[in-house]
């Protein structure tokens, strides 16, 4: 992880995501609808729901937004039912792109996302093609402005509750756990009275492919085509632009 910043990822694409707002929140709606509806109201006993409503904290949704969909989901009949679908692929020089995906219907997302990559210069690969090139962890950002807590100090906090890795920019602290780890380090530095920016499970890359800016822009395209399918609810890969 060394070297490399997700927060750098996450500030260049804000102004997209703002834009695309409203799609985004219908999105996280569908994520906490299913979580309720699989695990129950109570985000306390149902660790899914509590990752669902964090994540929709900090995109800035409305409580009402997040009270409606755990409603829809806990009121008696069937309702909507959806499954989680990883896509894996390429874009330029080789760059891993993997698409989660929430779906009901498998062979429309299917579709979507491999027109997605086939209109962007991208190739859509077989299952295992690039997972192996990306690890799964929880990822915590605190906003230096936030805090009075030193780069020492906050660490030391981490590693006490069990964090992996923290690393640190101008802007922002970057925390990294084991995701069974996850849950216990986000608590623990909540309750020390840190403000946590995001809060979530995530894919990160083990290397990291350094694009020209053509190159780059191709990946964002691909990215963009793939962020604007109403089933994709998250897109991770490994290319950097080069500075």
């Amino acid at each position: 992880m060394a070297g490399h910043s997700k927060w750098n990822n996450i500030k260049n694409r804000k102004g997209a995501q703002d834009a695309k707002r409203g799609k985004v929140f219908q999105k996280l709606s569908r994520e906490i609808y299913m979580a309720a509806k699989q695990g129950g109201a109570d985000p306390e006993i149902n660790p899914a729901l509590r990752l669902a409503m964090d994540k929709a904290k900090s995109n800035n949704m409305p409580k009402d937004n997040v009270e409606r969909a755990i409603k829809k989901a806990t009121t008696a009949g069937e309702g909507e039912n959806y499954d989680e679908v990883v896509y894996e692929g390429f874009g330029p020089s080789g760059v891993a792109v993997m698409t989660v995906a929430l779906t009901d219907n498998r062979n429309r997302t299917m579709t979507n996302v491999r027109i997605a990559y086939n209109k962007n210069g991208g190739n859509l690969g077989e299952a295992g093609t690039v997972s192996y090139m990306f690890d799964r962890k929880g990822y915590i950002v605190i906003e230096r402005s936030t805090t009075k807590a030193d780069e020492e100090m906050l660490l030391m906090s981490v590693l006490e509750a069990g964090g992996e890795d923290l690393e640190a920019s101008d802007e922002v602290f970057e925390i990294y756990t084991e995701p069974n780890d996850f849950a216990k380090v986000r608590d623990t530095l909540e309750a020390e009275g840190y403000v946590l920016n995001t809060a979530e499970l995530t894919l990160v890359p083990k290397t990291i492919v350094s694009l020209e800016p053509t190159d780059f822009d191709t990946l964002m395209q691909i990215i963009d085509a793939l962020e604007e399918d109403d089933d994709v609810s998250e897109v991770y890969h490994n290319g950097q632009l080069i500075e």
